[in-house]
Parts: C-alpha cells; structure tokens; sequence
C-alpha cells in the first residue's frame, strides 16, 4: 500500500477497544478469560471426537473442523489485542497486518461455507435417511472438507489483494482492535469502488446464498420431522437440528451485521463491538452449545472422564 504522496506504507496503529487505561486492564482479564474458554473447549471437542469411536460419523466430522476453525479463528486476532491492551505502543507492521487479515478473513469464510455443508448433512440424514451413508460418504467428507478450506483461503486471497492495492490518505490509524478489511478500506481515497463492488459480491456467494440455502433446507428438515409419528423420535431430530440452528443464527448474524450493511449506516464503535462478537463470543459460545445440547458429546465427555480416572 502507498500514500497519496507516493510514500510507502510500512505500519499501521490499532487504536483498539479503548484508551482508557482501567478499562484496557479489565478488558484484557474478560478476554483472556474468554480465549482460554475458548481454547479448552474446542480443543475438547476435537479430542473427543477423534478418541470417541461413536463420534466417527460426518456430522462428529463436521463439527471438528468448526471446533478446529474456531481455534485457529480466535488465535488470529485475540493474542494481539490482548498484547496491544497492555501495550503503550500498539503499531502493527504493514506485513503482519496483511497477514493477520488474511487469515482471519479466510478462515471466517470458510466457516460461513462449512455451516452451510452442516446444514445439508442435517437435511439428507432427515430428508433422506436411506441413502445417507451414500450421499454423505467418508470420501464425499473429505472432499467437503478441502472444499470448504479452499474456498474460504481463496476467496480472501483476492479481497486482500485489492484492498492492499488500495491507495491511503489521511493517516494510518485503524480504529479497530484488528487489522479488519473495511477498516482499512476506510483509509482509502481512491480505486475504492471496485473493492467494495467485489466485497458485495463475496458477500452474496458466502453470505446471502449459504442463509437462503440454509433457511430452505431447515424448512424441509421441519416440515418432515412433524411427519414422523413418534414424540420421542421428533424430539431427537429436533435435538440432532437445534445446535446447529444456534451456531447458524450466531454466526451469520454478526458477520451479516458486519458486512452487509451500508457503511453509512455503521455508528461509531459498532463495527467493534460486532467484531467482539465473532471472534470472541462466537468461538465460545460453540463448544458449550454442542456440548450442553448433545447427548452424544455429553456421553463421549463422561466416557474420556472415567479414562482419566482409570490412570
């Protein structure tokens, strides 16, 4: 990235969640706090699901890559702002600020692409539960998985790319806790309009059509679990369906809120507080969601219990 004047850009400043210096200290005790709920429970999750043997199915597989998405997700931002919170100088070089983008915009892509693919193993196990095995094979899994992966790294590839070509005026100063991509594309004054042209169409394909997909798909998971004539086998296509819903209204919510929005619309401090929410709470609240409400996971967590007391 250049200046207006030509000048190369070698940094950014993070101007963060405050400036405060007692609210800095209290953010960074909620924070870390929350990083290591977050750390110990999708590190629980992926080692319940690779030593439980009645977890070795696609949803369990699924569920992994979300857990280990969520590891890798909140690890790309939260250490840095929890160092910039007791930090005076909060300058970030201009490689590790594109590093730190990248990554976290594709691994939030990919997420978005991987909830979409949870959504439709849900549909063909209750919509289709004959040819299950068949549709949803191991090799279809994996084949899922390097799609889901692909995609998301892909895709950031090329928004990073423009916005980095953007030409800065003004300042250099970030008015996040992240280097976040329409942040800096703030700091633009020129070539803007064909990233932003290009971020709405990403959002369209990642965002918009994932949620039509999503919301068809749990309209037929609905309309033929009302169909099964049990109570019992209602209530456990339900449970099976529920989690997810969860996860799906969180996490698309706040990326929505984020990147579908006008950006004349946003009001001081909001972007922030969105942002909170999807690399922080989100990564949190998934473990205890799948863990709380799943039966499955709750029986592999106890059976990992009497391991460990065993030795």
């Amino acid at each position: 990235m250049i200046w207006k004047n030509e000048t190369i850009l070698r940094e950014f400043i993070l101007l963060g969640l405050s400036s405060d210096p007692k609210t800095q200290v209290a953010l960074f005790i909620i924070f870390t706090s929350a990083y290591t709920i977050i750390l110990i429970g999708n590190f629980l999750i992926i080692v319940l699901v690779l030593t439980d043997a009645n977890l070795h199915t696609p949803m369990y597989f699924f569920l992994f890559n979300l857990s280990f998405l969520d590891l890798c997700f909140s690890t790309s931002t939260i250490p840095r702002m929890l160092k910039d919170l007791l930090s005076v100088n909060k300058v970030i070089s201009y490689v590790e600020c594109a590093a730190q983008m990248y990554i976290s915009q594709s691994l939030g892509a990919s997420e978005c692409v991987l909830l979409t693919i949870m959504a439709y193993d849900r549909y063909v196990a209750i919509c289709y539960p004959l040819r299950y095995t068949t549709i949803i094979s191991g090799m279809a899994c994996i084949r899922l998985a390097v799609g889901i992966w692909m995609s998301g790294f892909l895709l950031s590839a090329s928004l990073v790319t423009l916005t980095l070509k953007v030409d800065l005026c003004g300042h250099n100063k970030i008015n996040h806790f992240v280097c976040e991509l329409l942040e800096i594309l703030s700091l633009g004054c020129k070539n803007i309009i064909l990233v932003e042209l290009f971020i709405f169409i990403a959002g369209l394909i990642f965002l918009m059509i994932p949620v039509t997909f999503i919301v068809t798909s749990y309209f037929n998971i609905i309309v033929n679990i009302l169909k099964i004539a049990s109570s019992s086998g209602r209530r456990k296509a339900f449970s099976t369906c529920s989690s997810h819903m969860m996860v799906v209204v969180i996490a698309y919510g706040s990326a929505m809120a984020a990147y579908m929005k006008p950006r004349s619309s946003s009001l001081p401090g909001t972007d922030k507080v969105i942002a909170v929410f999807y690399a922080i709470v989100t990564p949190m609240l998934n473990p205890m969601i799948y863990t709380l409400r799943n039966n499955d996971v709750k029986a592999a967590f106890l059976k990992l219990i009497k391991k460990i007391k065993v030795f």
